[in-house]
């Protein structure tokens, strides 16, 4: 047979342009937490006259893990009385920590939340639609949660974004691989380098403050869905890990990486259920008609203090439910057509109302669980639909706590947190101008979209007073910057000098595709570290031999190919997953207890440890040894809330 090599969008490093970008403060990211801090920093840098870039792989107006809409803002707390509950910051603070088992950085938590209700405001100055009451009350989904119209939701925050930093600072469809050190101090950051995914032109930004803001990590584990459905995950796929990885390579100190976030959804469509479950007061059943958080409540008093907490924290609402499946109870159901029927009374125009609220709250969000009850012919007002926990997701924004560990407000951070940072300034890590928000900024969860945005616009304000006070002039290795093109652009060259050796391209001996080692990553982490597979347990055994597959597979990562500038930036995701979940491993191993029941477990360690293990976990990376270190930091009641 003759190779006849297709054509394909092809360069060699030294046939790519380079762009070099100064700028003041830089935002990589553009979801909501990247929106806020480029909408918040534009307004002081303006007064300042300072620059400030915000850089985004995809397109502003649909990025980020709101990129498909929202039904609710889920972080609300209402001190002004504008809903029908107001709430206090001690009273959410509160929720946060007990929701997380007992560990999360208060001041962090009320910093956001003293703030979150003013950016609410601001959402919907914008044009955003909110549910309101007859008497114009804002229409509560629950304690925290307000509904709203929100199909474009993120259109309209972009669009704020957007207009503050200017259509010049702006470089979408521009994928960025990694942070620039500065040459006179490794431990602050310079810039960032990156390439454009729609034209071969590769990015050096000089920057003097960069803010992170690229969301969590998913796809790290094997999805439930598959073959048609293959990648269909409840979080955002574009969510890869990217900020983690290129902050633990440049030494900034992680927290609490071994947390996870369990989502229980509706079964392959990924509905969401919070609003079924607050809203529509919907209850989920096992397969025998019993209503398990009943008949599982005695399982909370193995729990104490936190199984005793209200509303129940969510990783032991997800254990009651793994119980159920662990004793082949399930499939589990969420009665919808229960739920309707009991709202509506037998008033049939109010059935309607109702049926509609409960289809646009798909609509607005998850489209495809719509489809799915066509396909699967079920009705919500006449039949129930499967519910099931879905696969494991990184992140510090929902309800996981992953990411950094960052400075929080001078009012209200301990001592015992504020030593580990050079400089002192909100929301910075442990390296000198690099700031995390969102999904990136650990131990501070329950964020949602309104917090993010506002931790956003904390890091933002922050950044640019350091820019200002510290005058920082780091000086990037441009010799190095530019050498760091040809390792970006070398997937390409591999495969542009191995396509020969076989007929079938996707079949090679000299290097693997990105769908093959990110389907070989979760193969690892699913059966290793806690995934679908294992009904999410893992040991010590386990978890040292993921970290051996890992190793290999790192190896391997030195061979990916890419055949055009969207597969080069697959290649690149992939890169920052297999970091990004061997850091997720190693503080799994390292915390000896199980803390999450429902998220994990360690069955070498089943109980919860509150003596040895009620501490957050942190971690540094060196990269000119390759070690990993770790360290406890204890937690600290901060806002005064009593149980």
């Amino acid at each position: 047979m003759v190779y006849v090599p297709k054509k394909y969008e092809l360069y060699k490093p030294e046939d790519v342009k380079t762009e070099v970008v100064e700028t003041d403060v830089l935002v990589i990211g553009g979801g909501f937490s990247g929106c806020g801090a480029a909408y918040e920093a534009a307004y002081w840098a303006k007064l300042a006259g300072l620059r400030v870039v915000l850089v985004e792989k995809a397109a502003i107006e649909r990025s980020g893990a709101v990129a498909q809409g929202l039904s609710a803002i889920n972080t609300y707390l209402d001190l002004t009385g504008r809903s029908e509950r107001q709430n206090t910051v001690e009273d959410y603070v509160r929720y946060v920590t007990l929701d997380m088992m007992g560990l999360a950085r208060e001041d962090l938590v009320a910093d956001y939340a003293r703030h979150v209700d003013g950016t609410v405001h601001l959402f919907e100055k914008w044009g955003l639609p909110i549910w309101k009451t007859p008497q114009g009350k804002y229409v509560r989904e629950g304690q925290w949660q307000i509904m709203i119209h929100g199909e474009s939701y993120k259109p309209i925050i972009a669009e704020a974004a957007k207009m503050a930093v200017g259509e010049k600072n702006i470089y979408e469809r521009v994928m960025i691989v990694k942070l620039l050190m500065d040459k006179k101090d490794p431990n602050r950051v310079a810039g960032a380098v990156g390439f454009s995914v729609r034209e071969p032109k590769y990015y050096i930004f000089k920057a003097k403050a960069v803010i992170l803001a690229t969301g969590g990590a998913t796809l790290l584990f094997r999805p439930r869905s598959v073959g048609e459905a293959a990648g269909r995950t409840w979080y955002a796929i574009f969510d890869t890990g990217s900020g983690y990885a290129m902050g633990i390579w440049a030494g900034a100190m992680l927290t609490q990486f071994e947390h996870r976030f369990i989502p229980f959804r509706f079964k392959d469509g990924y509905g969401p259920v919070g609003a079924w479950f607050l809203f529509f007061k919907c209850k989920a059943k096992n397969a025998y008609g019993e209503e398990y958080i009943v008949t599982r409540k005695a399982e909370l008093e193995k729990y104490k203090p936190y199984g005793l907490a209200t509303p129940t924290p969510t990783p032991l609402r997800n254990h009651q439910v793994m119980l159920e499946i662990m004793e082949s109870k399930h499939p589990i159901y969420m009665h919808t057509e229960e739920a309707m029927r009991e709202l509506a009374g037998g008033d049939k125009k109010k059935l309607k109302h109702i049926y509609d609220e409960a289809f646009e709250d798909f609509l607005d969000m998850t489209i495809s669980q719509a489809l799915l009850w066509a396909a699967q012919n079920i009705d919500p007002q006449e039949k129930p639909s499967e519910a099931m926990p879905a696969e494991p997701y990184i992140m510090g924004s929902h309800s996981g706590e992953a990411g950094f560990w960052v400075c929080g407000p001078s009012d209200l951070m301990p001592e015992e947190y504020a030593k580990f940072f050079p400089l002192r300034y909100n929301r910075m890590t442990t390296v000198k101008g690099l700031f995390a928000v969102g999904d990136c900024a650990g131990a501070n969860p329950h964020k949602f979209s309104s917090g993010s945005f506002t931790e956003g616009r904390i890091a933002g304000k922050a950044a640019v007073k350091y820019v200002i006070e510290q005058k920082p002039n780091p000086e990037v290795d441009m010799k190095e910057a530019e050498e760091f093109k040809k390792k970006v652009f070398q997937p390409m060259v591999t495969f542009m000098e191995n396509q020969k050796f076989s007929t079938d391209e996707t079949v090679n001996p000299n290097y693997i595709l990105p769908w093959q080692g990110l389907v070989r990553l979760q193969k690892i982490m699913d059966e290793y570290a806690a995934g679908i597979a294992t009904m999410y347990k893992t040991n010590e055994k386990l978890l040292n031999r993921a970290l051996e597959l890992l190793q290999f597979l790192k190896e391997d990562l030195e061979k990916l190919a890419a055949r055009d500038l969207h597969e080069l930036m697959r290649a690149w995701e992939l890169v920052h997953r297999v970091w990004s979940a061997e850091a997720h491993v190693r503080h799994m191993l390292e915390r000896k207890e199980t803390r999450w029941p429902g998220y994990y477990y360690r069955t070498d360690y089943p109980d919860l440890n509150e003596k040895d293990w009620k501490c957050f976990l942190c971690s540094k990376y060196d990269a000119k040894t390759g070690k990993w270190t770790f360290e406890k930091v204890p937690y600290i009641q901060v806002v005064d809330w009593k149980f």
